[in-house]
């Protein structure tokens, strides 16, 4: 993939971002809320994985 392709894209995606909190913050909170409670999940599977794995 060219590297101007990935700037276009990359910038696209910061502009969205940036708009979608701008005019949508209440989506955008609770977009972050789910991502950041999935993510604490995953971290809490991998720590009842390697918990189980040394006892």
């Amino acid at each position: 993939m060219p590297v101007l392709v990935k700037k276009v894209l990359l910038w696209g995606s910061v502009a969205f971002l940036i708009y979608f909190m701008a005019f949508r913050p209440d989506g955008a909170a609770q977009m972050f809320k789910g991502i950041g409670a999935a993510l604490m999940a995953m971290a809490q599977g991998l720590g009842d994985f390697l918990t189980s794995l040394m006892t």
